[in-house]
């Protein structure tokens, strides 16, 4: 018999208290909500039976307008409505390629991490406090659509966003009142969401191509498991990119039928912008589209473009896609034939050249049986349903990993790995690293991301200090560097001396502004540059171990010199200055046949001290009272 379980009004009877947890797909071109409802995941439309919350914004005279409404004013007053805000996020103003095609006012505040600002109405505006807005609009729909206050979301982020970007996303995401249970990358999201739905289990490959981010995975799925084996992208290359190829063949087309073109204000490159989006969309369904509209000059824009010019005009930025799926396919050291399914995901993928080049690539017809627009808000919403604690048929466990390898700069520009890329998420490395000199009483850490050998070939994330080390000779101390990358892919890093107890920590808040192209370089460059990053790691360890003999010889001469004859000392002090001119050069054999001529020359001398400072421990000892 079940007992009936009574509770005050408007609360459940704990332990069956449902809590409201939602997922959130916070697109570039479109923004999602959804939440699990007896037992399955849905979207929340808002009053008007919209699903999809346009990511636009705009600073209009009486307030904040996010959505639809605020998009049709995306041509009258383009300085104040902002859309595709999330190719701004972590990033600084010389990040931004083509300004002169973006209809905002930009500033860069040094005293803002150089993260970018755009001036409206309402003042200057971060991107951060840009997409707040939108978060704020889907926290609304939310919370009057399950009639509660939200536990919690899970929020969906390109897998290839670096820490900076990431981070923006938190920032937004508590600017605009939610409770972060996790960053998701949209891939696994959108897996999460097939494998429960259709019981898959194998290899897939998560396409997804959205509004201004590209993003490919591959994942093994097992019994529940969301096992992320290799992840690559492009988070500047989406189906903006296609309306801007249009954008730019219409400007053409206008300069070729006009004797006295003029540059384009804000409000028309938005509006031909705005032209080219509805050309694109129209163009999935059919053979040509029609642009016309009227700039504020006067001339008349009337032009067709057909679905081949299109294919022609857009056939680098497809090829473009798979550079980076072939990366995927080669980390994970799969064959097209182990691949079970594609899905796709994304509206951009919707495009048919786009479906084309998927299914001629990977020789099969990709999976779409789920919205492309909905698939990764519904997955989001099955992840946050299972953090807060809500019963699950379903046990879930998801792996995603690191995009690139982080590590620390030790001596001699050198790149010391201490968390490999690709590596499974939470992950936690340390690695022992010891002082360079003696009576060294600090050190100085930085911390990088890259794939290259040599500091000045990575980014620099973080420098913090390790102060309070006891002085001890060059070598003795042991400091242990701990990296820790949790769920969200975020980074802390934390320095420790053993002996002493004394401790550093920095959670890695990067300056925002890392380019998608500068993560393409360093993956190009650590495959082309794999050789010479292997010379130059021996030249400058050769130098470090040059360096340290010379410093460590010279300190025991200037101490003990007087236990050997001049003419021994003269030749150790030769071989001392050949080794620095050797040092000097880009022989790393040459350089550690120097330091070998060197040892052999002050084995002597070694011996003599040993034996001195032997002989002064047992001055004034009586042997027999010696504990052997």
């Amino acid at each position: 018999m079940a007992l009936l379980q009574i509770s005050e009004p408007g609360q459940s009877a704990a332990p069956h208290q449902h809590k409201l947890a939602v997922g959130i797909d916070l697109g570039t071109t479109n923004s999602l909500i959804a939440t699990v409802r007896s037992g399955m995941s849905t979207v929340l439309q808002d009053a008007h039976g919209h699903a999809l919350l346009p990511s636009v914004v705009r600073y209009a005279p009486d307030g904040v307008v996010v959505g639809h409404e605020a998009q049709t004013q995306q041509s009258a007053d383009p300085i104040n409505t902002i859309a595709s805000v999330k190719r701004f996020m972590g990033r600084s103003l010389h990040d931004i390629a083509d300004r002169a095609h973006i209809p905002y006012r930009f500033l860069e505040d040094a005293t803002a991490n150089k993260q970018v600002q755009l001036q409206t109405r309402a003042g200057l505006k971060t991107p951060v406090e840009i997409s707040a807005e939108i978060l704020k609009a889907l926290k609304i729909r939310a919370e009057h659509s399950l009639g509660g206050e939200l536990t919690g979301a899970v929020i969906t982020v390109p897998a290839y966003f670096d820490d900076a970007q990431r981070q923006a996303t938190k920032d937004a995401a508590r600017l605009a009142g939610l409770n972060v249970l996790r960053l998701l990358n949209e891939p696994t999201a959108a897996a999460v969401a097939y494998g429960l739905d259709n019981n898959a289990e194998g290899t897939y490959v998560i396409y997804d191509l959205g509004g201004g981010t590209f993003d490919v995975s591959i994942l093994k799925l097992t019994k529940g498991v969301f096992e992320v084996l290799a992840t690559n992208g492009d988070s500047a290359l989406g189906g903006d990119d296609f309306d801007h190829r249009i954008y730019c063949w219409v400007l053409d087309k206008v300069r070729e039928s006009s004797s006295h073109f003029t540059p384009l204000n804000e409000e028309d490159t938005r509006l031909l912008l705005t032209k080219s989006r509805q050309a694109k969309e129209w163009l999935t369904d059919n053979f040509e589209a029609q642009i016309v509209g009227k700039l504020s000059n006067g001339t008349l824009v009337d032009v067709t473009l057909s679905a081949t010019q299109f294919v022609e005009l857009t056939q680098h930025l497809v090829t473009k896609t798979l550079a980076p799926t072939r990366k995927a396919m080669r980390d994970a050291v799969l064959d097209i034939a182990d691949i079970k399914g594609v899905v796709l995901v994304g509206g951009a993928t919707r495009m048919p050249q786009v479906r084309h080049a998927v299914e001629d690539y990977f020789q099969q017809t990709p999976l779409t049986n789920l919205d492309p627009d909905k698939v990764v808000a519904l997955g989001a919403a099955i992840q946050a349903n299972a953090l807060v604690g809500n019963r699950s048929d379903n046990d879930l466990l998801l792996l995603d990993v690191t995009p690139l390898s982080l590590g620390l700069e030790t001596m001699g520009g050198l790149v010391e790995k201490i968390i490999p890329r690709n590596s499974t998420l939470p992950v936690a490395r340390a690695q022992d690293f010891t002082t360079y000199k003696d009576g060294q009483t600090a050190m100085s850490l930085q911390v990088v991301q890259g794939e290259r050998e040599l500091v000045a070939d990575c980014r620099s994330l973080a420098r913090f200090e390790l102060r309070g080390i006891p002085p001890m000779a060059a070598g003795a101390a042991r400091i242990r560097v701990t990296f820790q990358v949790d769920a969200d892919g975020l980074l802390s890093v934390s320095a420790r001396e053993q002996t002493s107890g004394v401790e550093a920590n920095i959670l890695v808040k990067p300056s925002y502004g890392l380019h998608e192209d500068e993560i393409t370089h360093m993956l190009k460059a650590s495959y082309a540059g794999a050789e010479a990053d292997k010379k130059a790691r021996m030249l400058a360890e050769a130098r470090v171990n040059a360096g340290a003999i010379i410093q460590s010889v010279t300190q025991a001469l200037a101490h003990d010199g007087q236990l050997i004859s001049l003419q021994e000392k003269q030749t150790i002090e030769a071989e001392i200055t050949q080794l620095q001119t050797t040092a000097q050069a880009e022989d790393a054999i040459a350089i550690n046949k120097g330091v070998e001529a060197l040892n052999h020359a002050t084995e002597a001398f070694a011996q003599a001290r040993m034996n001195a400072s032997v002989s002064r421990a047992l001055a004034g000892k009586n042997i027999e009272n010696i504990k052997l």
